[in-house]
């Protein structure tokens, strides 16, 4: 028997090998994810605003959006799902009810930030954090409601963009003494500080390799030898499935005819395969068989 998702994402963290961890947004995307022999899924905050409400990442999913996502990708999928949770949706005791809402919705792992609500993508200008007692106070209030000893919490800070990046490390620290099992410094401007994080810190490191965003984005390779235990691509999925869309519909639009697309979609076996219908099919027949035999 496997190893439930949480005990088998704490060792893989653990070993602070550059886990590369793909995001998804919905059932579809987690399942390729998986599919693909990846050991384990994010979901992106990003890519749940945009795909599930059509709205920038700026504050407007909340947490029954955000928990709804994480119950329906997480049942999608048997390997680890790490879960965006934003600010935590208010104080101490709505950050608890967030800790537990994710646990029970069965998220792996999920992260915090320290930016005042509404957030914004930690990419975009203009962020403001809240002072680091008070995200300190999230952090041990959210381990206070954890229930599964497994289930990993993931400290981010957005300091470095607000206040500097010595300011950002020293919240990491305060952070990891309240009790994260991650870090997760957002958004590093230079290669020497990319470098600083997973070296001045005593907690594994999470790093966001985001494209087109702010920071260096070195080698994979390389960031493993730096020591980072998970490498997050956090919006790829999302970006690569639009722009295959956008090619779709622009020959659509452009010929009139969907006859001679095919080429740019993926078969319905295949998709049926990807979503399990052979296998519940499979499954009716034989509830379908057992009640005949019952009656």
């Amino acid at each position: 028997m496997s190893p439930p998702p949480r005990s088998t994402l704490r060792t893989l963290a653990d070993r602070n090998s550059g886990l590369v961890v793909p995001g998804a947004y919905d059932g579809v995307s987690a399942r390729l994810v998986e599919r693909t022999g990846f050991e384990a899924v994010y979901m992106t905050g990003y890519g749940t605003s945009v795909s599930r409400l059509g709205l920038p990442d700026l504050g407007f999913a909340g947490l029954a959006e955000m928990v709804e996502n994480v119950r329906q990708m997480a049942a999608a999928v048997r390997i680890p799902l790490i879960a965006d949770a934003d600010t935590g949706y208010g104080g101490a005791l709505a950050v608890q009810r967030t800790m537990r809402a994710y646990e029970a919705a069965g998220a792996a792992a999920l992260h915090i930030e320290d930016q005042t609500w509404p957030k914004r993508c930690g990419h975009l200008a203009g962020k403001e954090v809240v002072p680091c007692a008070e995200m300190v106070a999230k952090i041990e209030a959210a381990v206070e409601a954890r229930t599964d000893p497994d289930f990993l919490l993931i400290a981010r800070t957005d300091a470095i963009a607000v206040t500097g990046f010595d300011d950002a490390m020293a919240r990491a620290e305060a952070y990891a003494k309240a009790g994260a099992d991650l870090l997760f410094v957002e958004a590093p401007r230079t290669v020497e500080e990319v470098e600083a994080i997973p070296r001045r810190l005593e907690k594994p490191c999470l790093f966001n390799y985001a494209p087109t965003g702010r920071s260096p984005l070195l080698p994979v390779a390389r960031l493993r030898a730096l020591g980072y235990a998970i490498v997050l691509l956090p919006v790829q999925t999302l970006f690569a499935a639009a722009h295959a869309m956008a090619g779709y519909l622009t020959a659509l639009r452009r010929t009139g005819e969907p006859g001679g697309l095919d080429d740019h979609l993926m078969a319905f076996a295949d998709f049926n395969a990807l979503v399990g219908v052979p296998e519940m099919l499979e499954r009716e027949r034989r509830l379908r068989d057992r009640e005949r035999a019952s009656g």
